[in-house]
C-alpha cells in the first residue's frame, strides 16, 4: 500500500501528520475557497515513519495569511486510519537532529608551564466512524466519512476524470489551472483520496496536525500536489523514521561536512547558510543528519520537554499541554493522555526498539521542481551523519592573550600572540617564572648593595678627614 499525501487545503494546509508505521510524508496542495485568495504555504515540516508494517505520515505546514477553513488531501491506496498529533513531536525531532555548527579551537599560545604548576588553578588555562457507500455527483465514492476534532473526513474513490476536481469545486474550493492535470494523473495510476476540511464553527485559531496511517511501506513523497497553494519556492523539512538511513533517489542531494566550512573569526560565524544557498537550485536536498537513536529517547522528549532545574529529574508535562482529548463523530474517543501515547506508539510502530535512524533532509524546491514525487531509497552509505559541524577552515585569526613570560601584557591576533610565546621561550622546559623573577630582581638587590657600601666609604673617609 502506497500513502501519497496531497494536501488540498485552503492557503494552509494547516499541520497535518500522517501517523504512518511505514510512514510516508508527503506533502500536498492547498486550496483555498473563492473568497480566501491570499494566503500562500511557504514551508512543510514532515515526518515520514517507514516500516514493513505501515507507513505513517506527519505534515505541518506554515502559511502566510488567515485562513478561515482549509481542504486536505492526500492520495492513498486502501483505508487510512487518521489521529491528531501535537506539535511537540516536531519540536522533539527538530531539536534532537538541528545542525549546529560549533566554533573551531582557536589554538592561542599559553604560558610556560611552570607558570602554573603550582597554582591552585593550574589547568584553568585554555579557551469511530461511519461508513458510507453514498455516490454523490461527479461518480465521487464515498468510502468513509467521519468528523476527528475539528476535522471532517472524508475517504473517496474518484472513478471517471476530473471527478475529484468536480467534488472540490462543488465543496468550494478552487483549482489552480496546473494542478488540474496532476489529479487526473493520480486518478489515471488509481490511487484514491483522503480529504480533510476544517469543520465550520470549530473556531481553531491554529491547525492541528494530524496523522494519517496505511498499511505497507511506502517511501515515497507525491510532491506534485504541493504546486497548489505554493509560492515561487517552498521549503520542505523531512524527517525519516525507519530501521536505516535514506536518501533521495530521483532528486539530487548534498551534504555539508566540516571540511567544508570556514570560520570566521570577525563575525564569530561560518559560511554554512552561504553553502547552502549555493548548493540549493531549487531541486536539490540537503542530507542534514542521520542519527541513531532509541525511540525511548524521542518519545522521552514528547512527554518530558523539559528539564527540571539544580539537576532534578525531568517534569512530566501534562499531555493536555500539547494534546487535546480526541473527538469521532461528536464522541471522545480519547483523553489527551491516550492520544500521546497512542501518538507515540504509531510513530514507531514497526521499527527497531533498541536503536532506530532518524534522517533529517532539507530542500528549498522551486515550484516548476513540483512535477514529480520524491522517491526515497535506503543510502548507499549508511553511516551515521552528526548533526554538529566544527570548520576545519578559518578566515582571520581568534584574539588571544599575549604573555611575556607568566605576564599577561595584553590581546591581540594569535600571530602577534605566538611570536612573543616564542621570544619568550614559551614551552621550554627550563623555563621557569620564579627563576625568571628571581633574576630580574638580583641586579636590583646588588646595585642597592653596592651603593650603600659605595656610601659607607665616603663617610667614613670624611671622618678621616
Amino acid at each position: 500500500m502506497r500513502l501519497f499525501v496531497t494536501v488540498a487545503s485552503l492557503a494552509v494546509a494547516a499541520t497535518i501528520v500522517t501517523a504512518l508505521e511505514t510512514d510516508a510524508k508527503a506533502c500536498g496542495g492547498c486550496f483555498s475557497p473563492p473568497t480566501e485568495q491570499d494566503s500562500v504555504v511557504t514551508d512543510h515540516r514532515m515526518i515520514l515513519s517507514i516500516s514493513s508494517q505501515q507507513t505513517t505520515l506527519y505534515d505541518q505546514i506554515h502559511y502566510t495569511g488567515a485562513p478561515s477553513s482549509f481542504a486536505w488531501v492526500l492520495t492513498i491506496t486502501g483505508q487510512a486510519k487518521v489521529g491528531l498529533s501535537a506539535d511537540v513531536v516536531f519540536s522533539a525531532l527538530d531539536s534532537l537532529t538541528q545542525t549546529t555548527v560549533q566554533q573551531p579551537p582557536t589554538n592561542c599560545p599559553l604560558p610556560p608551564s611552570d607558570c602554573f604548576k603550582n597554582s591552585p588553578t593550574a589547568g584553568g588555562f585554555g579557551g469511530s466512524s461511519a461508513d458510507g457507500g453514498a455516490a454523490p455527483p461527479g461518480d465521487v465514492t464515498i468510502i468513509r466519512q467521519e468528523v476527528v476534532g475539528p476535522y471532517e473526513t472524508v475517504q473517496l474513490s474518484a472513478t471517471t476524470p476530473n471527478a475529484l476536481n468536480d467534488w472540490l469545486t462543488s465543496h468550494g474550493y478552487n483549482i489552480p489551472a496546473d494542478v488540474t492535470p496532476i489529479i487526473a494523473a493520480y486518478q489515471t495510476e488509481h490511487f484514491d483520496f483522503l480529504a480533510l476540511k476544517l469543520v465550520p464553527g470549530a473556531n481553531v485559531q491554529s491547525m492541528r496536525p494530524v496523522r494519517v496511517t496505511t498499511a505497507g511501506g511506502s517511501p515515497t513523497l507525491p510532491l506534485r500536489m504541493v504546486t497548489a497553494g505554493t509560492g515561487a519556492t517552498v521549503g520542505i523539512t523531512l524527517w525519516v523514521l525507519g530501521d536505516g538511513r535514506y536518501e533521495p533517489q530521483n532528486f539530487g542531494k548534498f551534504q555539508i561536512g566540516s571540511t567544508d566550512l570556514v570560520w570566521d573569526w570577525a563575525t564569530s560565524s561560518s559560511n554554512y547558510k552561504q553553502l547552502r544557498a549555493a548548493k540549493s537550485d531549487g531541486k536539490t536536498w540537503e542530507i542534514e543528519s542521520s542519527v541513531g537513536m532509541t525511540p525511548d529517547t524521542i518519545s522521552n522528549r514528547i512527554r518530558f520537554p523539559f528539564i527540571g532545574g539544580g539537576g532534578g529529574p525531568p517534569i512530566n508535562v501534562d499531555a493536555g499541554s500539547d494534546y487535546l482529548p480526541v473527538t469521532v463523530d461528536g464522541g471522545v474517543a480519547e483523553t489527551a493522555d491516550q492520544a500521546r501515547e497512542d501518538d507515540i506508539t504509531t510513530l514507531f510502530t514497526g521499527i527497531s526498539q533498541t536503536k532506530a535512524r532518524v534522517t533529517r533532509i532539507r530542500g528549498d524546491i522551486g515550484h516548476a521542481n513540483l512535477n514529480v514525487d520524491l522517491d526515497l531509497q535506503p543510502a548507499a552509505d549508511q553511516s551515521e551523519l552528526a548533526s554538529l559541524r566544527i570548520p576545519t577552515q578559518e578566515s582571520g585569526q581568534p584574539t588571544c592573550t599575549i604573555y611575556n613570560g607568566c605576564d599577561v601584557v595584553g590581546q591581540g591576533p594569535r600571530d602577534q600572540a605566538q611570536a612573543a610565546a616564542n621570544n619568550n621561550g614559551n614551552g621550554a622546559s627550563s623555563f621557569s617564572c620564579a627563576t625568571s623573577r628571581a633574576g630580574k630582581g638580583a641586579p636590583l638587590a646588588l646595585l642597592a648593595l653596592a651603593g650603600f657600601l659605595g656610601f659607607a666609604l665616603v663617610r667614613s673617609r670624611q671622618k678621616k678627614s
